[in-house]
């Protein structure tokens, strides 16, 4: 259920909202968990932001951006420094914006792992969602490699994938995982639709096709298959929102 500040669902122009972002009111409308917004334009912001990781995903699996751990992670050197433990740091005087589009223009100059993915997806979703001045402003310095290395996106955690929406960051875990082949203990995923999912180096599929690629880097003789987990990572749509009280200044 929706939960509204000062107004309703009921106010929403149909027009203003593509088919995913209707799909995605009408099932927090009929769960059973209570989605609270302080504004109407919370709520649409956080659609808008949905979408745009939505599409930031197709994106990215269309550039030709490879696959790799994070011992051989390559970067374009005209936009990132790599630095020894596999990451991008943005380099000195190139703006933010910039050097996240480059990955999805040049992707063939890019390898990183699947965590990597995730966070270079939820970047260029804010991007897309505020704009390029207000990302530049708030983004400088940007530092890409995996959830634990990254604080500016305001990352949420919850255990619970029963109520889950397109945008939602979700983990499939491979707990046989062949020592020979570390990287595929797990694959972090993004929902783009009803069990249809983004999994850097396996592409896109649903839940069978990603679980069945995994099963393929188990241990010799192992039968425990992989699994989704009850992981599920989100920005903090609110907080970014709050990003854009400044935009007149900075947008």
């Amino acid at each position: 259920m929706i939960v509204i500040s000062g107004g309703d669902v009921s106010q929403i122009d149909p027009r203003m909202l593509s088919d995913l972002e209707w799909n995605i009111v009408r099932s927090k409308q009929a769960s059973s968990n209570v989605y609270h917004y302080p504004s109407l334009d919370a709520l649409l912001f956080e659609l808008k932001m949905r979408t745009q990781i939505v599409e930031a995903a197709k994106a990215m699996y269309r550039s030709g951006v490879g696959f790799a751990d994070f011992h051989n992670s390559r970067s374009n050197p005209q936009y990132w420094i790599r630095t020894q433990n596999g990451g991008f740091l943005l380099r000195p005087g190139v703006t933010p914006s910039a050097g996240i589009r480059d990955i999805y223009t040049q992707g063939y100059k890019y390898a990183f792992e699947c965590a990597g993915a995730i966070i270079i997806n939820l970047y260029k979703a804010v991007l897309e969602t505020i704009g390029d001045r207000a990302f530049n402003y708030y983004f400088q310095n940007l530092y890409l490699r995996d959830w634990q290395h990254d604080s500016d996106l305001k990352l949420t955690y919850s255990y619970n994938n029963r109520d889950v929406y397109p945008g939602d960051v979700l983990y499939f875990r491979n707990p046989d995982v062949n020592p020979a082949t570390p990287e595929w203990q797990g694959e972090n995923v993004i929902l783009l639709d009803r069990n249809l999912y983004y999994g850097h180096g396996v592409g896109i599929g649903t839940s069978e096709d990603i679980i069945a690629a995994l099963n393929r880097a188990r241990r010799p003789g192992s039968r425990r298959s992989a699994y989704l987990d009850n992981l599920v990572v989100r920005p903090d749509f609110e907080a970014i929102r709050m990003l854009t009280a400044n935009v007149g200044q900075y947008g």
